[in-house]
């Protein structure tokens, strides 16, 4: 989602987000288009079928990527089996599509991306031009190619489980969930973290960075990652803690024996594993250089602070990630 609500406005043409879809005199049936017209639906044609959730659906999948069927589950539905059915109506009208990547001895999820529609539809409501089908095919292969898949569905499952959690919990909320590539943009491109977010609990507010761990790295290279967060401080940016998601407890610590003897000054580090629970809001998150006492997500030392070119302050109404699914 963008950094700035200004950015976000639908022409007068398109159905409103949380709105009433604008009305249309007459709408053509994908097989009842006149020869020479494209396979795709326009969103004119399909305005009538598409619902609040469905946006949302379109620009979390603009912001981040892809997510899995499970994801999309935990995030917009109640159930599985509802959630199935709705992705293979919109895959039907080309507003999304699907790949599943087999590996060896790796699973195997359906991964969800952008079609035509949602594609075309989050660039309108964002005032830029929309894709071209091309530009729509490479996204999509190309999504479908990354090496870094696994990883980057592992930081939104992360997400996901707050969205999850905030669900069932009506006192806590993630305001703000933006993609490396936004928040990098937001910050001055001073730090590169996997994700940002802010997590409200009880009228508790806290941002973070998160860095999401497969073991794949020495553990310098993940101690190397702070010293940018301790310039952007000093230089006048928000020192939100930086939450390092570790594949054991092992790793865990290992990595907190590394900070102890090659501490970052006035960056709050705090870690999790498996080991320690799968609820990332919960009492998980243990701070380098405090004793292995665990905290909860709401409990980390952060605030939000001023806004300036390096800091983008406390969340916008825009910046909550299900924001569309309220918005007149």
């Amino acid at each position: 989602m963008p950094a700035h609500p200004d950015t976000r406005q639908s022409p007068g043409d398109l159905p409103l987000p949380g709105g009433s879809p604008t009305a249309v005199t007459r709408v053509l049936h994908p097989d009842h288009r006149p020869r020479g017209t494209s396979a795709t639906p326009t969103l004119l044609e399909v305005s009538h079928r598409l619902r609040p959730r469905d946006y949302t659906l379109a620009s979390l999948l603009a912001e981040h990527t892809t997510l899995t069927t499970e994801q999309i589950t935990m995030i917009l539905f109640t159930s599985p089996t509802t959630c199935r059915h709705r992705l293979h109506a919109l895959r039907g009208i080309g507003f999304v599509d699907r790949f599943i990547r087999r590996r060896p001895g790796a699973g195997s999820p359906v991964c969800w991306v952008s079609g035509p529609l949602a594609a075309r539809y989050s660039a309108l409501a964002a005032g830029e031009p929309p894709p071209t089908a091309r530009i729509v095919r490479e996204r999509q292969d190309r999504v479908y190619a990354t090496p870094l898949l696994e990883h980057l569905l592992a930081v939104n499952g992360f997400f996901a489980a707050l969205l999850a959690h905030a669900r069932q919990d009506p006192g806590t909320r993630l305001q703000r969930w933006w993609s490396e590539r936004t928040t990098s943009a937001a910050f001055g491109r001073r730090i590169h973290p996997d994700g940002h977010g802010v997590w409200v609990e009880n009228g508790t507010s806290v941002g973070f960075h998160l860095e999401l761990d497969r073991g794949t790295e020495p553990l310098a290279r993940l101690g190397d990652k702070l010293a940018p967060h301790r310039r952007l401080h000093a230089d006048g940016g928000v020192a939100y803690p930086v939450l390092f998601v570790l594949p054991n407890r092992t790793r865990e610590q290992n990595l907190h024996r590394r900070l102890a003897t090659h501490p970052e000054p006035g960056v709050i580090v705090a870690t999790t594993s498996p080991e320690a629970g799968g609820d990332p809001a919960g009492p998980v998150w243990r701070i380098a250089g405090n004793g292995r006492h665990r905290l909860r997500l709401a409990d980390l030392p952060a605030g939000h602070g001023h806004p300036s070119p390096l800091n983008p302050g406390p969340p916008e109404p825009d910046h909550d990630p299900l924001w569309l699914l309220t918005a007149g």
